[in-house]
């Protein structure tokens, strides 16, 4: 394993853990450690030994569960007890059992906290910080120790502050971690203070940020500028409060804006597939608009944006987001054109000539939809029927034709569905149950058609949305459903607009049919060939 100058911390197992809501099984902690490796991450903290139970856990399953490639394990926990001999401490010896190469302690650098939290002299603080940190050296560990509250308690006492640092690196650590535990300071702040406390101890430094003032990826890269050679974050952001520095924003920062590879640069490529498993692990969903890895990081709505992008990408993107594993999306709506239109066919994979009437047409359809409700920025399928059928100057005959539905709510709260549809030329009828209407017109739609369309039965619906829209004096109420699909390894979605939700939903299940059999072998064929099966 090469070491690197720079030292990227992921905290993301304990730090990241304490965000309201999140909880990981050891399962999780195991298979986040392994993607955050695969990444190239060069330290990953696991928890806190002996002081919490599943963390212990971890670490003897690693010992035996995890081949790290590129990263080294890390064990947290905190220096002695005040008043007590370091091998006497049960916390400290379960740092040496966890047999982690690198430990990181937590050590108080503010005045205030060693009175009134530890409970104990200034002194026998940095008394805990040299002995504990020895100790550990001599045992054979690498040490790292987080300076905790230290921006905080530079201000308060800056010569206490600065005697933690040149206290903990005389006694071996190999890195001195500042923490703005509260996250309240500000980038100008943090290099100031950084600055001073490299040059006023030599030690090497770290980085460790808090989001509550919204500067925590500013506060590190400052902090970096400043000398820092050690920065922390977790995935996502994820921690207490607001949150921690986002670990993908500042490694993608360090690599493409530093020119710092504190990752394999080969290994880049893999940010944004990494923040996608890390997020289904934790059940914690990724907020669209992340820097580099947000699924709308690199997402263009506007027309005037539209027609740049289409004469060069980089004149609305600061990189090619193909260098984080992210891509570019169009989204069409009412607010682009033709420009709009011809970048989202292309990026749909249809190739359309620059300019082209069938373009046109497509873009002027939007906006005549969207101003009855319609919304095509989360519906890729009904937006790729739309354009189809420009395409062809038509729309493509269906595969079958709907001549009845219904949905009824039962009394336990759940909602049955019929419906009746023509199949080239043999009609066909089936009922469905769901939780709720558009469940059962699905489940209906699945009994009916799957026997006929095979492909139709790997079509999954993950999820809907309702919205009103309030008419005015030419439209009437209506109502807007927003559907989203999986099949196979393929997502998108579908919109229906109608007075009324299930109307609306229909209309959106239909479009995922549509658009599912369009690509279907048995859709290509002359349906009239087709030998229905019998009717339900």
């Amino acid at each position: 394993m090469v070491q690197q100058s720079f030292q990227l911390y992921d905290t993301t197992l304990r730090d990241g853990t304490q965000m309201a809501g999140l909880a990981l099984t050891v399962d999780d902690k195991l298979a986040i450690a392994r993607s955050l490796d695969a990444l190239g991450v060069g330290f990953i903290e696991g928890g806190w030994p002996g002081a919490v139970p599943k963390d212990t856990e971890f670490f003897r399953r690693a010992r035996t569960e995890l081949d790290l490639r590129a990263a080294l394990l890390t064990a947290f926990g905190a220096t002695r007890r005040p008043d007590v001999a370091v091998s006497q401490d049960p916390q400290v010896r379960a740092l040496l059992q966890a047999e982690t190469p690198v430990v990181t302690l937590v050590a108080k650098s503010h005045t205030g906290h060693v009175d009134r939290a530890l409970r104990t002299t200034l002194a026998e603080n940095l008394a805990m910080i040299r002995s504990t940190v020895q100790h550990l050296v001599l045992a054979g560990r690498r040490v790292f120790l987080d300076a905790e509250h230290y921006f905080d308690g530079y201000v308060s006492n800056r010569e206490y502050a600065l005697e933690v640092v040149r206290t903990a690196a005389e006694a071996g650590a190999e890195t001195v971690v500042l923490c703005d535990t509260n996250g309240g300071s500000l980038p100008e702040e943090v290099k100031a203070v950084v600055a001073d406390t490299i040059a006023m101890t030599g030690a090497a430094i770290g980085i460790h940020c808090h989001d509550d003032t919204g500067c925590a990826v500013a506060n590190t890269m400052a902090a970096v500028d400043a000398g820092a050679v050690h920065a922390q974050g977790t995935a996502h952001g994820y921690g207490e409060r607001c949150g921690n520095a986002n670990l993908f924003t500042v490694m993608a920062n360090l690599v493409l804006k530093r020119g710092r590879e504190v990752i394999p640069l080969e290994r880049l490529v893999e940010l944004e597939p990494t923040g996608r498993v890390i997020a289904e692990v934790t059940g914690i969903p990724r907020v669209p608009a992340a820097p580099y890895v947000g699924t709308a990081a690199f997402t263009h709505k506007a027309g005037l944006h539209a027609s740049a992008l289409r004469v060069d990408p980089g004149l609305y993107q600061h990189i090619d987001p193909a260098r984080v594993g992210n891509a570019m999306r169009v989204l069409v709506s009412d607010m682009g054109g033709r420009s709009s239109v011809e970048l989202k066919a292309r990026e749909l994979g249809y190739d359309v000539a620059a300019g082209s009437d069938a373009v046109g047409r497509a873009a002027a359809r939007v906006k005549e939809l969207e101003s009855r409700g319609y919304s095509f920025e989360s519906a890729d399928a009904s937006f790729a029927l739309l354009l189809r059928a420009e395409l062809a100057g038509h729309t493509p005959p269906a595969p079958f034709g709907v001549e009845s539905w219904q949905v009824a709510l039962d009394g336990d709260g759940g909602a049955q569905a019929s419906i009746g549809l023509r199949v080239a030329g043999t009609p066909r009828t089936a009922t469905g149950l769901g939780r709720e209407p558009v469940h059962a017109l699905d489940a209906a739609l699945h009994q009916a058609l799957d026997p006929v369309f095979p492909a139709l039965t790997g079509l999954r619906l993950t999820g809907h949305t309702v919205r009103e829209l309030a008419g005015d004096r030419t439209t009437p109420p209506s109502v807007r459903v927003l559907l989203s699909f999986r099949c196979g390894d393929r997502r998108w979605g579908t919109v229906g607009v109608d007075r009324h939700a299930t109307g609306a939903a229909l209309t959106a299940l239909l479009d995922a049919v549509h658009y599912v059999l369009s690509d279907a072998p048995e859709r290509r064929r002359d349906t009239e060939s087709l030998v229905a099966a019998p009717a339900g």
